[in-house]
């Protein structure tokens, strides 16, 4: 990757938050690119994943956390509920051992590095989704997209990919923008 995994998912965190932030009363019920959801399901998912990151970082198993993160977590206040659990998962990487420490996922033990990528690879694609879906300014951040290309790549080599996959990934044309590229490796299509 060529800017640190915790920069990447922070930065990818902060788009994401400043969309989350546009959304108006209306948006909330809007399809996504992703199959089944809504706005609202898709901003709920990205605070549990937040929500999971300190306790997965802190070296919790999966297992000890339970359900505690199914359902609407997003409540009254859907930007607040956001906001909060963002900054709750910048802290939780912020800790030193945080890209070294094991995390214990439901598929296996990665390291805090990896599974900060996921994080932000999640985050980096659910954004475009986000932005798709109240007609926002689709185009990333093209060092994160980058980031994200290279990291997503190598995870495609191991077999691992990461949860905001909706789908087979599909090929873009070798002349499209990166960006165009990598959305259709996770299944978009702009």
């Amino acid at each position: 990757m060529t800017i640190d995994a915790r920069e990447a998912y922070r930065r990818a965190l902060d788009h994401f938050g400043a969309l989350v932030h546009q959304i108006r009363p209306e948006h909330w019920d809007n399809r996504t690119p992703c199959v089944d959801w809504d706005v609202r399901a898709l901003v709920n998912h990205v605070v549990g994943e937040s929500r999971w990151a300190s306790h997965l970082l802190a070296g919790r198993p999966v297992a000890d956390v339970g359900d505690a993160f199914d359902g609407d977590l997003l409540g009254d206040d859907p930007v607040k509920a956001f906001d909060i659990s963002a900054i709750a998962a910048v802290q939780a990487m912020g800790e030193e051992r945080s890209l070294t420490r094991v995390v214990h996922l439901s598929f296996g033990d990665v390291s805090g590095e990896e599974y900060i990528n996921e994080l932000f690879a999640d985050a980096l694609i659910h954004t475009w989704d986000l932005a798709r879906a109240i007609g926002a300014d689709e185009r990333l951040d093209p060092e994160l997209v980058e980031a994200c290309a290279i990291w997503s790549a190598d995870a495609k080599e191991t077999g691992d990919r990461p949860t905001a996959t909706t789908g087979e990934p599909r090929s873009a044309a070798s002349a499209a923008d990166l960006q165009t590229r990598l959305l259709a490796s996770w299944d978009r299509h702009g």
